[in-house]
């Protein structure tokens, strides 16, 4: 009987010959493992070391290129008569490469909190954000976040559009100079189905919606958006628009009564097939009946069709990052266990939804070794002694990876949305892990460029933590390998080479 290798194993999973594109997202030549049929990422793990974090923007480029084109073809099968917006919740990454990346492709904006309105009127001013992109401000509204907003709009900014998510946000900015475009929120959308518990604590009542409407009537304001989140990673395609259409409902009620109200916005929710790797969802579908539904209850309500906004988090940024980590020790399971790779990194750190999301999965893939038998086996963090820093979860199977004594290298993709946010960026980490270096990718009139930050140090660290530490005083981590020459990408497969700058 044959041995079952990692590579019969994926072909059993997907369909998967060995070559080409394995998901939109990475592709296999010639053995190794390239980021958007481009980036090599065995090239980069021989030639720096892991652990890495490889961040590859051309990748949220063609994420967001990609949801425009389904919607503009759904617009055009089920002849939508408004417009579709797609926007950009900076919240799932707010690096700038990425923010600025989405706004480039076309994006417009989606704030939290203070913080990232902050961020988008600085690149306003810049014109980094163009004047044309919506700012759509979701959340609940602190003081500074209301400040921002009227500073904001003060500043000249006229598509700035705070969603209310209480009346007294409303009471406060309804003395702003200059005319503002409001939008609401529905509270119901929000755990309609009891799915999404935590959050229903979004939002507005029907008849808080009913309040804000007159309130906003009898201003100089005016009442824009209407917005209806429902949860996040729906891959029930008929759920989600089931849960959708009380929502959509409601909007035809309110239109029928404001005539300014024009954009429904949908939320977030899209899914990404960044943590499976046999993920399917037919977004174009989906986009159409939507677009049937919101058409047609329309009709029926005597109200025009309104412009559509759909908000990306992790669908825009998910796919467009990795780590590369080493398996630096293997230790054996209890008896009837599967065995222990242990990673020279800590999963609690690069990886916390493992920690906060119950069930999450990430695509892990070894960039060698394809043809080795496979065996089960769970991931741990070696620079923690931490009992959760371990993936996947006891609850879950275990990953089926090549046999190894230690040195298989690792991708672990689906890391650009939300990880870095919620372990941070810079700091302390658990137990004091370092942050991996950083190749950071990105394209500028069609050339890849690219620029290295190195790993953090742990002097840096300690000081930090108001610690004084001595040259000596610690041992520091290896040190981290520099090329003899620059990273070389491919242009595309198994054309001429190109040298991009580190």
């Amino acid at each position: 009987m044959k041995t079952l290798t990692f590579a019969d194993l994926i072909a059993q999973q997907t369909g998967f010959a060995g070559e080409g594109r394995l998901t939109d997202f990475v592709s296999r030549y010639d053995g190794e493992l390239y980021f958007g049929d481009r980036l090599n990422l065995n090239r980069l793990a021989r030639q720096y070391g892991a652990p890495l974090e490889v961040v590859y923007t051309p990748q949220i480029t063609a994420q967001v290129q990609r949801m425009i084109g389904w919607a503009s073809q759904a617009r055009a099968a089920t002849e939508y008569p408004a417009a579709f917006h797609y926007a950009y919740a900076t919240k799932a990454n707010f690096a700038a490469e990425a923010v600025q990346t989405a706004l480039a492709a076309g994006a417009h904006y989606e704030t939290s909190a203070t913080a990232d309105l902050i961020i988008a009127h600085g690149l306003w001013r810049q014109g980094i954000l163009p004047p044309d992109r919506l700012i759509c401000c979701n959340g609940s509204k602190e003081p500074a976040y209301r400040d921002a907003i009227r500073n904001l709009r003060l500043d000249g900014c006229e598509t700035v559009i705070p969603v209310l998510d209480d009346l007294a946000e409303l009471r406060d900015l309804l003395d702003t100079p200059a005319p503002l475009q409001f939008g609401v929120r529905e509270r119901a959308a929000g755990n309609r189905d009891g799915r999404h518990p935590g959050n229903d604590r979004f939002g507005l009542t029907m008849a808080e919606i009913e309040q804000a409407a007159e309130l906003i009537a009898g201003s100089n304001h005016t009442l824009v958006l209407y917005h209806a989140m429902v949860g996040s990673q729906i891959e029930d395609e008929a759920h989600f628009l089931a849960t959708l259409r009380a929502s959509i409902e409601n909007y035809c009620r309110l239109r029928q009564r404001v005539p300014t109200l024009r954009y429904f916005n949908f939320g977030g929710g899209m899914p990404t097939s960044g943590y499976q790797l046999n993920f399917t969802f037919d977004y174009q579908r989906f986009l159409s009946r939507l677009m049937t539904t919101i058409r047609d209850l329309c009709a029926d309500y005597g109200v025009p069709a309104p412009e559509l906004i759909g908000e990306f988090g992790r669908y825009t940024v998910a796919t467009h990052s990795a780590y590369l980590v080493e398996v630096g020790a293997v230790k054996a399971g209890q008896t009837g266990q599967p065995d222990w790779y242990l990673i020279n990194g800590s999963l609690m750190v690069m990886l916390p939804d493992t920690l906060f999301v119950s069930g999450q999965e990430f695509v892990i893939l070894p960039l060698t070794d394809w043809d080795k038998p496979v065996r089960p086996v769970r991931l741990a963090g070696r620079r923690t002694c931490d009992s959760d820093d371990i993936y996947p979860r006891p609850e879950q199977a275990p990953l089926w990876l090549p046999a190894t004594e230690g040195g298989l290298v690792l991708a672990i993709f689906g890391i650009g949305a939300y990880q870095q946010m919620i372990s941070g960026r810079g700091g302390a980490h658990h137990c004091l892990t370092p942050e991996a270096a950083r190749f950071i990718v990105e394209e500028r009139d069609g050339r890849l460029s690219s620029r290295l930050t190195p790993q953090q140090d742990q002097a840096t660290i300690m000081r930090l933590l108001g610690y004084r530490p001595q040259p000596t005083a610690l041992p520091q981590p290896l040190p981290f390998r520099q090329p003899a020459r620059p990273a070389v990408l491919p242009a595309r497969r198994r054309m001429r080479e190109r040298v991009l700058s580190v």
